[in-house]
């Protein structure tokens, strides 16, 4: 059976040579590229493939929020991420928005047609850096934090931010810290908000404090 397949990436040249590779599979069959998101939500809608290979780091709409609307409305799709990244952040967000696999930019050819034949059959595929990072976690690294005990639905650098904003700092102390710079550090804020259902971060950090944090 051919496995019909959706590429997603910002760039065109990398879009090119990953769909080389993916030709030299006989049962693999490249129906579609898209250069972001909202291409990418497109396409699937028109072509209904079995797979979608997807970025994460997408102007318009990020390869996150792209799976997540993607499973939304087709929860039998098997969407393996293909990203440059591999820090706890992105690869638990993919992975908490449905993504069936993970690997890292880099992987060889090899690698990233036996991760879409197993994708596509059910399986679950995470490239070794990335797998590494799960054990890690639910081996207790992160688990074990009071952190992630109390409040479970933050990423690890949601629950940094969190932190900090239970012991007082502010946004630009906040990014200073941690080396982001202060628009991602809103962001953070706001999906903190979001998820701890509160109006303000002062309502964040005394719920935090509540725990024990701060």
């Amino acid at each position: 059976m051919t496995v019909r397949v959706v590429v997603a990436d910002d760039h065109p040249m990398y879009r090119f040579g990953l769909a080389a590779v993916l030709a030299q599979a006989a049962e693999v069959e490249v129906v579609a590229e898209a250069g972001n998101g909202t291409e990418l939500l497109r396409a699937v809608t028109e072509l209904a493939p079995d797979v979608v290979i997807t970025d994460l780091t997408m102007p318009d709409l990020d390869g996150v929020t792209a799976t997540r609307r993607l499973l939304e409305a087709r929860p039998g799709l098997a969407v393996l991420v293909l990203s440059m990244h591999e820090d706890d952040e992105h690869v638990f967000a993919a992975l908490r928005a449905g993504a069936r696999g993970y690997l890292v930019k880099g992987a060889d050819g090899t690698e990233i047609v036996g991760a879409v034949r197993a994708v596509a059959a059910g399986g679950a595929v995470y490239g070794g850096s990335v797998a590494r990072r799960i054990v890690s976690f639910y081996s207790g690294g992160e688990q074990g934090s009071p952190t992630a005990r109390a409040f479970p639905d933050l990423t690890p650098r949601e629950r940094e931010v969190l932190e900090l904003i239970a012991v007082g700092c502010r946004n630009h102390e906040i990014a200073r810290r941690l080396e982001l710079s202060e628009k991602t550090v809103r962001n953070h804020v706001s999906q903190v908000l979001a998820k701890l259902q509160v109006p303000d971060r002062t309502s964040a950090a005394l719920r935090a404090r509540d725990t024990g944090i701060g």
